[in-house]
């Protein structure tokens, strides 16, 4: 409302300045008489460049779309976006090819009545309609700015996704290596876990090739306090810049010739994210997902904004100091031309930063702030068709509760939810932890703090989501889970109606929310029908695994067979709650000592029990 008041009052005052504007004329008029009439020395603007091209100052728009134009949708939008990127001076526009009146109109309107760009008075355009209200702004002046981003809408647009597991040669993996290699400029990268060597290697070409490539990596967060031999050490030794973060850096993306020293970068650089880490397992033994972008200009600049952001409040890897630090352009909000169909948002916008004068930038959070959370509620809410979810963990209340009072109030709705193994908890264990809830709410009392964190803590919704009768089903692969044996289930995508998409490196779990760096992209069939089938018959695809193999008969008759051992980690398949509380009781029937203590604590020790 304040800034919506700010443009009321900017348009009276215009008004008003018209008014004295009339006045001027006419007292210039009465003065001068006729004595310049027919000399055109100052050119049919009147702006006294001679150059003849600006418009009248009520010269109107032509209204997009209509056949007399040559803009359309993303010209407009692309306008918008130029004018109210605060990088845009007077002197952009002209060296743009706006005429001078204009320029200066439009930079003077959007800095606001203290002339300055990037302060509280700022008038940002919303529309076409506003532009069009500013003196001297015509269709001389819009055709002059289209013609200043037109190529911004000729740029050829490529979107793909990789799933998970394949081969070395088809992954995630290889086709990032690719994007190293053709790397010109830059490579800006933010990653939770990354442990491919050839990766590395890639990497440091680029750098000797010229490419300046920064790296925000989580396990710097750790290296940094024995750094001698660690894999951050070698990233800098290689010439990468290495940052952390006080939180979990839990991204996984990369920009390759993004928007560094060039905003118009964006609409040609390359945008990789979702589920997968850098890692040889997420590449060929995980289900992932990993989307590649080239030319989607929205996203690559809201990535390109966290990335600096998180960077200008990160922590210095010390180890190799010839690396200089370095800011690029800033990319602010304003700046990014919003397509209703897709978006991006990042966990990042649950904290404020600021200085520890003990360990130096920080990021603290900001109590009630959910940004995911709530946006992932919303899509919940506005589904009328179908919610499929295919996610390693769940364990978000907010989003758990969404979802099972969509299946109250439509229990006819395809509503399907996919879960890691390790997702599985029985009827007892939910007993449990409903009773450890309700002893933390009496000890909780009336603090609101303490109350917020009973119901934040780890909770699993997976025996809640069966006994609402949501369709729900694991993979299935292990009867007790360790990470060096896992098959994990690593996705993390929720789509809707069959039509929009929700991916990224977000956990559906509150420690994810609020201590973690975390996205999530949303993608509409609108734009990307290919990409949002792609995820559609994926899942199908994951709903069904080991079905076709029957690979649950095959180990039921290998367990209750007369072998003397029987696998207790085994061939991944999509299991019912039912199924899988039937089999683990098969198990325990048959494998004495599989709740042993040797069992439970050296699990990776035990893939085959004896009878």
């Amino acid at each position: 409302m304040k800034r919506r008041a700010g443009i009321r009052r900017r348009r009276h005052q215009k008004g008003r300045l018209a008014l004295r504007y009339f006045a001027w004329l006419a007292i210039v008029t009465l003065t001068v008489g006729f004595s310049a009439c027919g000399d055109d020395t100052t050119g049919e603007d009147g702006d006294g460049d001679g150059d003849g091209d600006g418009d009248g100052q009520y010269d109107d728009i032509a209204e997009p779309g209509k056949a007399d134009t040559v803009w359309g949708e993303c010209e407009v939008r692309e306008v918008l976006g130029f004018v109210n990127d605060l990088a845009t001076t007077a002197d952009v526009l002209r060296d743009a090819g706006v005429h001078s009146r204009a320029a200066n109109n439009i930079a003077a309107y959007r800095d606001g009545s203290d002339t300055l760009s990037g302060t509280l008075d700022d008038n940002f355009f919303d529309d076409v309609q506003e532009l069009d209200g500013v003196y001297y702004v015509g269709p001389i002046a819009m055709e002059q700015l289209v013609s200043a981003i037109w190529d911004r809408c000729q740029v050829s647009l490529h979107a793909e996704v990789i799933f998970s597991p394949q081969e070395y040669a088809d992954s995630h993996l290889a086709r990032a290596r690719e994007l190293i290699g053709a790397a010109q400029h830059s490579i800006d990268l933010a990653m939770y876990s990354f442990s491919d060597y050839s990766l590395m290697d890639d990497l440091e070409a680029a750098v000797q090739r010229g490419v300046v490539v920064r790296l925000l990596f989580e396990t710097a967060n750790g290296d940094h306090l024995d750094p001698d031999g660690s894999r951050s050490a070698r990233l800098e030794d290689s010439g990468i810049d290495v940052r952390y973060v006080n939180k979990i850096m839990h991204h996984k993306f990369a920009i390759f010739d993004g928007a560094v020293t060039d905003f118009d970068a964006a609409y040609t650089g390359t945008l990789i994210t979702g589920s997968g880490n850098w890692s040889n397992s997420a590449g060929t033994r995980y289900d992932e997902n990993t989307v590649i972008l080239t030319g989607h200009s929205e996203l690559l600049l809201r990535f390109q904004k966290e990335f600096n952001h998180l960077w200008a409040n990160s922590r210095d890897f010390v180890w190799n100091d010839t690396l200089v630090y370095y800011e690029t352009i800033p990319v602010s909000e304003e700046a990014i031309v919003d397509n209703p169909d897709v978006d991006a948002v990042f966990t990042s916008a649950n904290f404020r930063t600021y200085i520890s004068a003990t360990y130096g930038p920080t990021f603290s959070v900001i109590t009630g702030e959910n940004a995911i959370s709530d946006r992932l509620i919303q899509l919940v809410d506005e589904a009328t068709e179908s919610i499929h979810i295919a996610s390693g963990h769940f364990r978000l209340r907010g989003l758990a509760e969404a979802l099972m009072a969509k299946a109250a109030a439509n229990p006819t709705m395809d509503i399907r939810v996919y879960l890691d193994n390790q997702e599985y908890i029985s009827e007892w264990y939910n007993s449990l932890q409903e009773s450890d809830l309700e002893d933390c709410l009496v000890d909780a009392g009336d603090s609101e703090s303490a109350i917020r964190y009973c119901y934040d803590r780890g909770f699993y919704f997976s025996y809640p989501f069966y006994a609402a009768g949501i369709d729900l089903r694991f993979k299935y692969y292990c009867y007790r889970w360790h990470y060096t044996y896992a098959a994990q289930m690593h996705h993390k995508y929720l789509l809707f109606d069959g039509r929009i998409v929700a991916s990224g490196s977000y956990n559906l779990s509150d420690n994810a929310e609020h201590n973690t760096m975390e996205n999530m992209v949303i993608y509409n069939a609108h734009t990307l029908p290919d990409l949002v089938q792609a995820f559609e018959a994926n899942f199908e695809e994951l709903w069904v695994t080991g079905e076709a193999e029957g690979h649950y008969d095959v180990l039921v008759d290998e367990i209750t067979g007369t072998s003397p051992t029987f696998p207790i980690v085994f061939d991944s398949m999509a299991l019912t709650w039912p199924e899988v509380t039937a089999l683990k009781e098969l198990i325990r029937d048959n494998c004495p000592d599989i709740d042993s203590d040797d069992f439970r604590t050296h699990p990776e020790d035990h893939t085959y029990c004896e009878r």
